[in-house]
């Protein structure tokens, strides 16, 4: 799901960016928010970070005292993406393992459904491997595939999410 944050975060500007007319200064916050929003990628609470959509509040800047550089105070809004349990969206096959398929999400790599959550699926071996069932539709890889998220999970160290899903429900499954 995609989600409208604010938040607010302290922007760090070195002092050899700073001029009198305060026009490059607020291009330099802008800048370093955009590198910081970038290099962060996710948070636990809020998912992804996808977009900035509006600088709202540059607050009074605070020299710190060993570097010299100023510490701005910015409120900002901004896009992310989260998956919830309970929520069908739909993804594309990446990989096929014999007990199950990896799906991508929008920016989530690690959505994975288990042969057991795929009702009359059974599993074809071979150079491509692939689920059919007895209508002889196909999960392969390539296939979008429309599913139900049961479970997410955040890990802290790579700054990702991890998703267990179904094909267990109406209007689930393959999509032509």
């Amino acid at each position: 799901m995609f989600l409208k944050s604010q938040l607010s975060w302290n922007v760090a500007i070195p002092a050899e960016n700073l001029d009198a007319e305060g026009s490059i200064l607020q291009k330099a916050i802008l800048v370093r928010l955009l590198e910081e929003f970038a290099a962060k990628k996710a948070s636990k609470d809020i998912g992804y970070f996808l977009a900035v959509t509006t600088l709202d509040r540059i607050g009074e800047g605070i020299v710190r005292p060993h570097s010299g550089d100023l510490l701005f105070p910015v409120d900002f809004t901004c896009i992310t993406f989260k998956m919830l349990p309970g929520e069908v969206l739909e993804g594309v096959v990446h990989k096929v393992l014999k007990h199950g398929v990896f799906l991508r999400c929008g920016p989530v790599e690690k959505v994975y459904i288990s042969h057991q959550k795929m009702a009359d699926y059974h599993y074809v071996p071979g150079e491509n491997p692939f689920f059919r069932n007895d209508k002889l539709s196909k999960i392969e890889k390539g296939t979008s595939v429309r599913f139900l998220v049961l479970a997410e999970k955040y890990d802290e160290a790579e700054k990702d999410f991890r998703a267990v899903v179904s094909l267990e429900g109406d209007h689930l499954g393959p999509i032509s």
